[in-house]
């Protein structure tokens, strides 16, 4: 018989924790923002261009940490929405600019009062001080390993 060393539980990770409670809190999140037609990622994208106001992709792009390709996609379904529209100066086609439409910063507040609803739901019964421990303690994990995109699935 083979004797294999001691291998530690599932249960024994942090990751493992982490992962859980991710899941549980995103998949809730999704289904709420889904019921209003659009996918996590597209919220995230219209959050940050409510706080833009008219941007060029490509800074869209470089403040969120994704790549021009997977923010045209976005920017798209977004204006297939009618929730955002593309502009084109007269003088330089090549260049663009997005924002908002009337209908876009209308639903921004609203998915934005789910993901306050969604964090009161899974987090609400944390005392103000653990909250507090449990943003720092993930912040600083993001910083110490220098992760900049924003997690939008």
């Amino acid at each position: 018989m083979v004797k294999h060393p001691p291998v530690s539980n599932l249960e024994d990770h942090v990751g493992y924790w982490l992962r859980f409670v991710s899941n549980h809190v995103s998949y809730a999140f999704t289904e709420k923002v889904e019921a209003h037609g659009v996918t996590v990622a597209e919220w995230v994208l219209l959050r940050e261009m409510l706080q833009l106001g008219p941007v060029n992709p490509s800074q869209l792009a470089a403040e969120l940490g994704m790549t021009r390709g997977a923010i045209s996609k976005l920017i798209e379904r977004l204006c297939s929405k009618s929730l955002a529209e593309r502009t084109s100066p007269a003088s330089d086609r090549r260049y663009q600019v997005v924002e908002l439409t009337a209908a876009g910063r209308k639903l921004v507040p609203v998915l934005a009062r789910l993901a306050d609803e969604n964090d009161r739901e899974f987090f609400g019964h944390l005392a103000v001080n653990q909250r507090r421990e449990l943003l720092a303690f993930l912040q600083d994990l993001v910083e110490r390993h220098k992760w900049i995109d924003v997690p939008v699935s």
